[in-house]
């Protein structure tokens, strides 16, 4: 079961969804599933839900068909929806989840033989951490263990509905806009200008698939402040955010192509460590920037284990970006890199910002202006995110492009 199977090895991003709070208020805010996993085991199958925090579940028995349900506190499921469809295991058929009313979730798990709820609880999955562990025992039973165990006649219809399973929340972030121009190129080339029309390109492919909710932190040419882009994503209980930007570099116009970044408190080269000062620097509110320095209950809230699960994630996503957008447009010399960026470091979800091009590059500035290349390369990047929320290998490009689809390939100096 290949979504299952991916979800819960990537799942320690634990912590990768968790919404911890810094306030007493915000302490009650909802756990978070970010990992799945279904196995079999002697005859039966266990099912287990990767948490941000340990909740209580309540299982029961319905019939015609067959099912065991499993009711639990509202938990946001930042998992693939698809994820219990894929695959079977002992007795289970398939698996559901999501939200059923306000303040509640409900999983419910398909059976293809009799089978009885044998256990369900949580623990910790690392040793004095908050992330938790949901397990579902499941075991072969006779008819009248399995009756034993079935919802109370009591219940109103409402209460034996299916979950209504949320789609995975995708952030696009288009760079600068407003008084914030962001880089500027050959030709009058604008960065804020540029990213927003990629951005609205990559949205409509994204919803075209039917898989994801998408959003914008911008909907047109307005300022947003670096901050308050990364509190849209958490509000938004973002499962993936993708910022969108392009570079310029007046003493090399030969360099071009497009870079994939993530975040590090240490930045992979000096070009990386260029480029995350010239984004971080930009029209960006000192108020806010001095608050989060300053916040003494930060580094309660990012601790160690959540932050390295998280950018573990934002890793992947990284990778399958970059092994297929070289079949749709020229890479950097140095594709994969990380640095110190604002909008990447919030510990909730994994983050990547992508650089789709140098405005000091003629070629790159053609292509980044061309609807065509636009289709093209938003629909390398969809696939790219498909196979990283499927947890499936991205089918790499045979051949790679050198060039960027408008004209012949320029060699990039070697420290870029």
């Amino acid at each position: 079961m290949k979504p299952a199977k991916f979800f819960a090895a990537a799942g320690l991003a634990a912590l990768a969804a968790a919404p911890l709070a810094a306030s007493a208020g915000e302490d009650q805010a909802r756990p978070v599933a970010v990992g799945v996993k279904l196995a079999g085991d002697d005859g039966g199958a266990v099912l287990t839900f990767d948490l941000s925090r340990p909740v209580e579940g309540r299982a029961h028995t319905l019939t015609s068909p067959d099912r065991i349900v499993v009711d639990l506190p509202e938990v946001v499921f930042q998992i693939d929806p698809n994820a219990g469809q894929a695959d079977a295991a002992g007795p289970v058929r398939s698996f559901r989840f999501g939200r059923l009313a306000a303040g509640r979730s409900r999983i419910v798990v398909a059976l293809s033989a009799r089978a009885c709820p044998a256990g369900v609880g949580s623990k910790p999955i690392v040793a004095g951490a908050e992330a938790s562990r949901l397990t579902i025992e499941i075991r072969p039973c006779d008819a009248a263990a399995f009756a034993a165990q079935a919802m109370p006649p009591d219940l109103s219809a409402a209460e034996t509905q299916e979950p209504a399973a949320a789609p995975p929340v995708v952030v696009i972030d288009p760079g600068h806009g407003g008084v914030d121009g962001g880089a500027h190129g050959v030709g009058g080339a604008v960065e804020k200008t540029l990213a927003f029309a990629f951005s609205v390109e990559l949205k409509r492919q994204l919803l075209a698939t039917g898989r994801y909710k998408v959003l914008m932190t911008r909907e047109g040419d307005e300022y947003v402040d670096l901050e308050d882009r990364v509190a849209f994503a958490r509000n938004a209980d973002a499962a993936l955010f993708v910022s969108i930007h392009a570079d310029t570099l007046s003493e090399a116009l030969d360099v071009g192509g497009s870079t994939v970044y993530t975040v590090a408190d240490r930045a992979s080269d000096a070009e990386a460590a260029r480029v995350a000062a010239h984004e971080n620097a930009a029209d960006r509110d000192p108020r806010k920037a001095r608050a989060a320095e300053n916040d003494p209950g930060v580094a309660d809230i990012l601790f160690d284990l959540k932050r390295r699960e998280t950018r573990a994630y934002s890793h992947l996503i990284s990778h399958r970006l970059v092994d297929v957008l070289g079949g749709a447009t020229r890479l950097n010399h140095n594709p994969e890199r990380s640095a110190g960026f604002v909008v990447l470091k919030a510990p909730e979800f994994p983050s990547v910002l992508v650089e789709l091009g140098y405005l000091s590059n003629p070629q790159d500035v053609a292509a980044l202006s061309s609807p065509e290349w636009r289709t093209r390369t938003a629909a390398a990047m969809t696939k790219a995110i498909e196979a990283f929320f499927a947890g499936g290998a991205v089918e790499a490009a045979s051949t790679r492009d050198p060039g960027v689809a408008l004209g012949p390939e320029k060699t990039a100096s070697p420290d870029r």
